[in-house]
């Protein structure tokens, strides 16, 4: 750079409102010189672009690295940076170059809108800190304003590019700066003529606009003060792009917007507000066709503020906005209810919070948990990939090539039979990251592997495309389910070292009829491997409680009809005196070494607090057809009267329930007696009914199950 005081003026500009310590990595980015010079340019590359996010009072860090980022400073690697500058620099470097290097749009894409739309997320979720984004947007301002002497469909094919990408990004983070100089300056590319046409109607018009806005606030303000009301009222520019598009949609001519001059009004309070929209509607006719009380009732996205459009001094009308600061604030700092406002985008709290912390961010520099909120939140559960054609692809991370192809059509994933990542071949069980370009390999009659279902496999890892190939096996031939059922089962017995189950438990493992129904559902993948595995470990558990049983047949009770081991009665049994279950009772069996078969209920405090070196000793039992009643212990606690036990034991005779043993305790300090019962149940609904009924009785404080 030869003119030293253009130099001057530059560092100073950037230095201002910088500490030494935030200006010295700027100074020295500055320095370094370019892989080339450039004659005839005021400032090194990247300069320029610093300067305009300097507007946006960003930090050190950003500015730095938008020097950094020149193009012509590409020679500079990771090393380097980091050495001089930190890793918190390179990174955002290293994110801007891909920015400016990712290059998938077309008009034809764009068609799309929700093609638009994700392209959009895509280039949000690419970067691990949204800085490099707003880095991006200030590049992109830089190449607009120095696009007039392009080749006209080169300016046409980046105008319509950053009115469809980036300006849009600029209204989600809030940067009006960057927006509406984005949209004026790709409107005046795309349409020259209408460009020109409103820009000469507003400087024709403006002092006479500049001098009823001025007459107006002096008006209000005068007024609001004689009213005591404390405010705050500031024009609100309006730019050729917003009047065009307003144009467009009310379908009128430029003599016919009604609202090129608009104010803001800041007052302390709701009840403020409403006080003030009084003493405008006092001072001047309005539109009612064009108030809207968004205090009353707020928009969907949460905006909040009084509008109205009045006929000022000389009948010139007025477009006035009241607010309060929280709610202008909200305008400020809602980042996402303003977009959606817009856009008519999707409803996303992740976005919504990550961009209000990126305007917070910009105005605040030194705030780190911010700066982590943004490497987290944004799209931490999504990845966007490119299929060949350039469109776009939005999954959930962790996806495959498989399910990508799944994503694109049914077929293409049923035929799939490799993938090329970034024409790299790899795996199908393969993690795909954002912005990877995959193309999909298939044969002419390819169909689902049913290994593609295995989730330890690795190959599907979205539950549309695992129901899809689930689809297509439950569509195949009967038959053909029904030998390849018997094949999965023959190797899963083989890999499990079983060499006989019972057909008929095992199916009712699966809550179906017929074995042939269990090997159809084997077969259509309706049961997967895995299912099919932990079954057969259950059934060669009941097994070895055979054997157990068998060997010990001599110390235990006699068998019974009482409790069923996966569809195998009749087994020798003992029921825990810990929990003491009653039929209807959840229960589980315990293989105790001693005793063999040990039923208890399965909330039994022993059951709960099993070692985990014996919970491989837990089996899955049932309780009979016609199961025996079973002992249950009972404890009362109740405030003595006449009468008490005969109450309780008229209740017993009635749900006709035999007492076993019974013992009472009275307490002389509080007049309560507790008494303990055992006694034969049936089913557990029948227990649930009786001790309702005792738990209504006069007197009684507490009812419940010993175990």
């Amino acid at each position: 750079m030869n003119d030293s005081s253009s130099q001057d003026d530059l560092y100073n500009s950037l230095k201002t409102g910088l500490s030494e310590t935030e200006f010295a990595p700027i100074m020295q980015a500055l320095e370094i010189p370019c892989r080339q010079e450039l004659v005839g340019m005021p400032h090194p590359p990247g300069a320029t672009v610093a300067l305009i996010l300097k507007g946006l009072r960003v930090d050190s860090s950003t500015l730095t690295a938008a020097i950094l980022s020149a193009p012509l400073r590409d020679h500079l690697g990771q090393q380097q940076i980091e050495e001089r500058f930190g890793p918190a620099v390179w990174n955002l470097v290293r994110n801007v170059r891909w920015l400016n290097a990712f290059n998938v749009y077309s008009p034809e894409l764009i068609a799309d809108p929700n093609q638009a739309e994700i392209l959009r997320r895509m280039l949000l979720a690419m970067v691990d800190d949204v800085r490099a984004v707003v880095i991006k947007l200030g590049y992109q301002v830089n190449r607009l304003r120095n696009l007039a002497k392009a080749e006209y469909e080169v300016r046409r094919y980046i105008a319509r590019e950053t009115l469809d990408i980036y300006s849009r990004l600029a209204n989600r983070l809030g940067i009006g700066q960057l927006k509406w100089e984005l949209e004026d300056l790709s409107f005046r590319y795309l349409h020259p003529q209408v460009y020109k046409k409103i820009a000469t109607s507003l400087t024709e018009n403006r002092s006479c606009r500049e001098k009823h806005l001025q007459n107006f606030v002096e008006i209000v303000k005068q007024r609001l003060y004689e009213e005591n009301i404390k405010t705050e009222i500031f024009g609100r520019p309006k730019h050729i792009y917003s009047i065009w598009k307003k144009m467009q949609r009310k379908q009128v001519d430029f003599k016919d917007i009604y609202d090129l001059l608009a104010v803001r009004i800041i007052v302390d309070k709701v009840a403020t507000c409403y006080s003030t929209l009084g003493v405008v509607h006092g001072l001047w006719q309005y539109l009612p066709q064009e108030f809207d009380d968004y205090i009353a009732n707020p928009k969907t996205n949460g905006y909040q503020s009084l509008h109205t459009v009045v006929f000022g001094p000389e009948n010139a009308m007025v477009e006035v906005q009241i607010r309060t600061p929280e709610m202008d604030q909200f305008a400020e700092f809602g980042i996402a209810a303003h977009w959606r406002y817009k856009e008519g985008g999707k409803h996303d709290q992740a976005v919504e919070r990550s961009l209000a912390n990126l305007r917070r961010l910009l105005d605040n520099k030194d705030d780190d948990q911010l700066l982590d909120d943004f490497r987290t939140d944004l799209y931490t559960d999504r990845i966007f990939v490119l299929t060949p054609k350039g469109e776009i692809k939005e999954l959930r991370r962790g996806a495959t090539p498989l399910d990508f192809a799944y994503s694109i059509h049914t077929e293409i994933g049923h035929r799939c039979r490799g993938a090329k990542v970034n024409q790299r071949i790899v795996p199908l069980s393969y993690s795909l990251q954002s912005g990877e370009l995959v193309e999909i390999l298939t044969t002419r009659n390819g169909t689902p592997s049913r290994n593609w279902l295995e989730s330890h496999l690795g190959y599907l890892r979205t539950p549309n495309a695992r129901s899809k190939v689930r689809h297509w096996f439950r569509k195949q031939d009967h038959d053909r389910n029904l030998r390849d059922g018997k094949i999965i089962l023959e190797k899963q017995l083989q890999l499990s070292k079983i060499t006989q189950i019972n057909e008929t438990s095992l199916a009712r493992h699966f809550r179906l009829p017929r074995f042939e129904d269990l090997l159809i559902s084997l077969g259509r993948a309706d049961i997967g491997p895995e299912q099919l595995k932990n079954a057969l470990g259950v059934e060669k558990k009941a097994n070895d409680v055979l054997d157990i049983v068998a060997g010990r047949r001599g110390s235990l009770p006699a068998a019974s009809s009482d409790i069923t081991v996966q569809g195998v009665d009749n087994l020798l049994t003992a029921f825990a005196q810990c929990c003491k279950p009653v039929p209807g009772d959840r229960i589980t069996g315990f293989i105790s070494i001693r005793k063999g078969l040990v039923i208890h209920r399965q909330d039994c405090r022993n059951m709960v607090a099993l070692d985990p070196e014996k919970q491989d000793r837990q089996i899955h039992v049932d309780w009979g057809e016609a199961p025996e009643p079973r002992s249950v212990d009972l404890s009362i606690c109740a405030i003595d009267r006449s009468g008490l036990l005969r109450d309780i034991t008229q209740i017993l005779a009635s749900d006709h329930i035999n007492i076993q043993q019974m013992g009472t305790h009275k307490d002389l300090r509080d007049n309560t007696v507790k008494i303990t019962l055992t006694a034969e149940i049936c089913h557990i609904d029948q227990l649930s009914q009786t001790i309702d009924r005792i738990r209504q009785l006069p007197s009684i404080l507490e009812i419940f199950r010993d175990g």
